[in-house]
């Protein structure tokens, strides 16, 4: 059972590799301008894992991260200011009446925000596998979330899975963020990458 060969080994040392994946994760997008290169490093890494081939973490994630630093950097502040405008939206229309007017704007600015968001994750886990250019990646992004949408919707549904559990639990929602600064975001991108695996596939 305790061998390095059992099942029991190989679930132990994934896990492993998901907790130092993650730290790596978090201490590289501290400074919030480089979240764009420290997930296309982590996806890279969390595909290669959702393989069986994913060699050492540490190598792996900061040549990833180096070698995709600029198109990741661009990509997540043209994106970042993309969300502004929804978010902004959002902000003015809350402070209107509500009628179904308002109502059906924060659907549209809600569904644009939603988006955004899966432009930002196809684009990282694109810019992890393919070369090409900000403009076909962000463009290539948008088509294929789009023609695998329900893949797609589950892509979402997954990443947003720690919101939606901090608003479901209330008071005990603080057990949330520990588990995704110690674990959770790694989780969530081997999770996602056994998706854009299969979607991937397609294309190469």
């Amino acid at each position: 059972m305790f061998g390095i060969d059992s099942k029991f080994y190989e679930v132990v040392s994934r896990i492993a590799d998901l907790v130092v994946l993650n730290l790596l994760f978090v201490l590289c997008s501290l400074p919030i301008i480089t979240i764009g290169a420290s997930t296309t490093a982590l996806y890279g890494v969390t595909k290669k894992m959702a393989e069986n081939r994913e060699g050492y973490i540490f190598r792996n994630y900061f040549r990833l991260f180096k070698e995709n630093f600029k198109q990741s950097t661009i990509m997540w502040i043209i994106l970042l200011l993309f969300a502004l405008i929804p978010t902004i939206d959002l902000y003015i229309i809350n402070s209107f009446e509500k009628t179904i007017v308002t109502t059906a704007l924060k659907g549209l600015m809600l569904a644009a925000a939603l988006a955004i968001l899966f432009v930002f994750l196809y684009a990282m886990a694109l810019q992890s596998t393919f070369e090409n250019t900000i403009k076909n990646t962000l463009k290539n992004a948008f088509l294929m979330g789009i023609g695998h949408f329900p893949w797609t919707l589950l892509i979402v549904f997954i990443t947003l899975l720690p919101i939606i559990l901090l608003v479901l639990l209330g008071r005990s929602a603080g057990s949330v963020v520990y588990v995704m600064l110690f674990v959770g975001f790694a989780v969530l991108a081997y999770l996602n990458s056994y998706i854009f695996n299969h979607i991937f596939k397609r294309y190469m």
